[in-house]
């Protein structure tokens, strides 16, 4: 008790203390004198507590709830099944083989047959070759002389590659036969075919190589010698060099092709019997061109330089050709329109003559044709993803461009092409316009089309007309693949009218001219195949399925509808 008396004591006395110490304060109201700044510290500062603890007696406390599982056994029939990955249906590979060989056997006697080679010598050689063989034993009606045919191919190289460039060496010979069976019977009979022998042989001889270089200033060069002649002591060489280039000058890249050709032959006379026929001459030249593409625009900018010298005549000449093309592309790829400038000296032979017409005399003249220039202009491009087409027009001049004529029929032959059943070629300067057209569909991968025509119209210097030179040319191509195993397709070819000259002498001075028009033909053909496995295959073809009775060139009619069939093969080493 006496110490709580005490403490109660000092209690009362403090807080007297203090309210006299309250009274007796001397710090004026209006002044402030602060000793030493406040700096506060994390200890002054205190955080409410979010969950203040509460000292309530009267608080409520939760009742304690427990949990009972009761785990009954269910039995279940279902069995998930394991997930698989979605495939894609893979089209199975197709076997591509180095080889092939196909033979056929048709109407008229024909035989068709080829066999390609190839074969691996290395990883960088090759060698290989190639074989065909086209006859006919004839048979069109109404002739009287025989008409059949052979026409036979072999060639064979071999190519190497190395690092910087690769190579090839090739050569092969051409075997023809043919007949000059266009006897005008009209003037003769079976007395005069009783005494002619129309056969006529061709021989051909090739060899040649090309090298192709890899970042290198020269692109290719090419070298390739010829030798063609017939049965009649016609003979003639032609020798040919091409190499191409590319050139940096000032910055600018220009390309240019150098050529060299030159043709020597002769033939035992002319059609009159007079004297032997000789011609030749050397041809070189340089062609540089520049390409400029700016945007939507290409431009080809470029000469053609040519030096030509006749051997026989020994006369030289100097020849310059423009060689400009233009392309620009209005609308993308639905509408580019082009154009373009050029020209060239075209170097004529008997080997060509022969090929584009089997029926020729070998008593040819043989000089080279001036294209002096040819314009054209033109649109291309495509109307839907699937049909593209091209329109253009031409116009060019050429001066001594050949055309085939049919030979006189003189009143006393010597020769089995004298009676007016053979070809010579006739030169003229002659201007042409053409206007053509070509529409290509792609239905699908497994059906294309494509259709094409030209309408050409000429301008004579001395000739009386172009000479079997037709006014209208149209084509028709139609490829579809069936099924895996079956496919097919159909090409035909439409000539317009053509003109020539038959002309029989009735004696040494009169003769009879008639101008003949050959009419225009349609030459329907198709074939379908059926592929056996990937090795084996089966086809059947139909020619001139109009069974058309036109004659291609002046008394030479056609084979009437032809069939054919056969079977490829194509396999390995």
């Amino acid at each position: 008790m006496k110490i709580k008396f005490l403490i109660f004591i000092l209690t009362i006395s403090s807080s007297l203390s203090f309210v006299v110490a309250q009274e007796k304060d001397t710090i004026a109201d209006q002044t402030v004198n602060v000793i030493k700044p406040y700096k506060p510290t994390i200890s002054d500062a205190f955080k409410i507590k979010d969950n203040p603890k509460l000292n309530d007696s009267n608080a409520v406390k939760k009742k304690e709830i427990k949990y009972n599982i009761f785990s009954i056994p269910v039995a279940s029939t279902f069995t998930p099944a394991k997930g698989k990955a979605a495939t894609v249906d893979k089209v199975k590979a197709v076997k591509l083989y180095d080889n092939y060989a196909s033979l056929g056997f048709g109407t008229y006697t024909t035989i068709l047959g080829e066999v390609y080679l190839n074969h691996e010598l290395s990883r960088d050689e090759n060698v290989g070759g190639y074989f065909s063989h086209h006859s006919s034993q004839g048979g069109i009606d109404e002739l009287l002389l025989d008409d059949n045919f052979s026409k036979t191919k072999l060639n064979a190289y071999y190519s190497k590659s190395l690092r910087d460039f690769s190579w090839k060496v090739d050569g092969g010979i051409d075997m023809q036969t043919y007949n000059w069976y266009g006897l005008p019977q009209d003037y003769f009979g079976e007395a005069e075919a009783n005494v002619i022998n129309p056969k006529h042989n061709f021989t051909s001889f090739n060899i040649g190589g090309k090298i192709d270089f890899n970042d290198a200033i020269v692109n290719d060069a090419s070298i390739r010698f010829r030798r063609f002649g017939d049965d009649r002591n016609s003979g003639e060489n032609i020798f040919s060099a091409n190499t191409n280039f590319e050139v940096a000058i000032r910055d600018a890249d220009i390309d240019a092709e150098v050529f060299l050709e030159g043709i020597a032959g002769s033939f035992d006379a002319d059609y009159n019997g007079i004297a032997e026929v000789n011609y030749g001459n050397f041809m070189f030249g340089v062609a540089p061109s520049y390409q400029l593409i700016r945007d939507d625009l290409t431009l080809n900018l470029g000469v053609r330089l040519t030096y030509l010298n006749d051997t026989e005549l020994s006369k030289s000449k100097f020849y310059f050709h423009p060689n400009v093309d233009a392309s620009y592309r209005l609308v993308d790829e639905l509408l580019i329109a082009f154009g373009g400038l050029t020209g060239e000296v075209i170097q004529n032979s008997y080997y060509q003559f022969a090929n584009e017409n089997p029926f020729v005399s070998p008593t040819l003249a043989i000089v080279p044709t001036n294209q002096q220039f040819r314009a054209f202009v033109g649109v291309k491009g495509k109307l839907t993803n699937n049909v593209s087409y091209n329109v253009r027009g031409n116009y060019g001049s050429e001066k001594d461009k050949a055309l085939y004529k049919s030979n006189t029929a003189v009143a006393t032959p010597t020769e089995d092409y004298q009676y007016g059943n053979s070809f010579g070629v006739v030169y003229d300067n002659v201007t042409t316009f053409s206007v053509s057209g070509e529409l290509n569909v792609d239905v699908n991968r497994n059906f294309s089309l494509g259709i094409k025509g030209e309408y050409f119209a000429y301008d004579m210097k001395d000739q009386a007309q172009a000479w079997n030179l037709p006014d209208l040319e149209a084509s028709i191509f139609v490829d579809y693949q069936i099924s895996e195993q079956w496919f097919a397709g159909a090409s035909g070819y439409f000539v317009g009218e053509r003109k020539d000259e038959r002309i029989v002498e009735i004696l040494f001075d009169t003769a009879e001219v008639t101008r003949v028009g050959l009419d225009s033909y349609f030459d329907l053909n198709a074939h379908v195949g059926y592929k056996l496995n990937d090795q084996l295959s089966f086809f059947a073809k139909a020619n001139n399925i109009f069974n058309q009775d036109y004659d291609r060139w002046l008394n030479f009619p056609v084979q009437g509808i032809q069939f054919l069939a056969g079977a490829t093969y194509q396999f390995d080493f």
